[in-house]
């Protein structure tokens, strides 16, 4: 049986986790760099909890220049078996306004800036990314958007974009063409390395405003986004509260196979493996690396 510890990355407006027990900032060292922060441990309804605001607190750092790799690998390393990531979002769906909560079950990676994998030249590895979503977290965070009554989408296809600038209108419309739901900065290459450390992964997408594909969007003004944002925050607040004392219960291994990931990922074989990059990988990978 696993006893689950689950992993909470606050996006834009989400920078602490009040209700916490036992809290304690701590800083966990990565040997992928530095992290946007330290780690907020503590307890909720006696589940361990980890919290990591992926901006950093007063939201310094922008998605391009964020260290995916030693987030995710920090959460692996603090005991982190669940991931529940929480995004601001802009919506490319008519039927999608702001202040829904969407939990996307697909993704389109359009960021080119980032580093996207643990594994490189010395070890090299493949995950399956068809279904990049983990559908148990997901039916977890569904059950508790409606237990709350709080306006949600379950399904639909968030594409991440690089930013740090929001679309072009002809971007904004040929991602709707696409049949995208939501646009965000910050979802990929999140969910790519969480899928390479084999943890269970899924997204709460908060709709903020339309994108500029919207005949409306010119009169959305700051101030309302801003408060549409800081309504989210309140709202993924209680969704957290409700949503871990389900996901925290003691259970089997994933149905979807998220923390068998690398199972027949690895295709390095041991002689050729780098040593050195092995020695990085012994969270993210020690399971299956072993001493190799």
């Amino acid at each position: 049986m696993v006893t689950p510890v689950i992993g909470l990355i606050g996006g834009s407006g989400l920078y602490d986790i009040e209700g916490l027990e036992g809290r304690e900032w701590r800083r966990v060292a990565s040997p992928w760099g530095e992290p946007s922060d330290e780690l907020l441990f503590g307890t909720l309804a006696g589940v361990r909890c980890v919290f990591l605001p992926r901006h950093g607190r007063g939201h310094r750092i922008p998605p391009s220049e964020l260290n995916y790799r030693a987030n995710i690998d920090v959460l692996k390393r603090a005991g982190c078996t669940d991931v529940l990531s929480l995004s601001a979002v802009g919506s490319l769906n008519g039927d999608l306004p702001p202040g829904t909560f969407v939990i996307p079950d697909q993704f389109i990676d359009r960021t080119f800036a980032r580093k996207k994998s643990f594994f490189e030249s010395g070890c090299v590895a493949h995950v399956s990314m068809a279904h990049p979503l983990c559908p148990r977290l997901g039916d977890a965070l569904e059950a508790g958007c409606r237990d709350l009554g709080l306006k949600h989408h379950r399904g639909g296809t968030y594409l991440v974009m690089e930013g740090p600038q929001f679309s072009t209108k002809a971007e904004s419309e040929l991602y709707r063409a696409w049949g995208c739901d939501v646009i965000g900065m910050t979802n990929m290459p999140e969910a790519k390395l969480a899928r390479e450390a084999e943890l269970c992964y899924a997204t709460v997408a908060m709709v903020t405003d339309f994108d500029c594909w919207h005949p409306d969007h010119d009169h959305v003004t700051v101030e309302a986004v801003v408060r549409v944002l800081l309504a989210n925050a309140e709202n993924a607040k209680n969704l957290v509260r409700a949503v871990v004392p389900a996901v925290g219960a003691p259970r089997g291994p994933c149905p979807a196979g998220c923390d068998r990931a690398l199972d027949a990922a690895i295709v390095t074989q041991p002689p050729y493996r780098d040593p050195a990059l092995v020695a990085k990988l012994d969270a993210v990978a020690g399971r299956v690396l072993g001493g190799a």
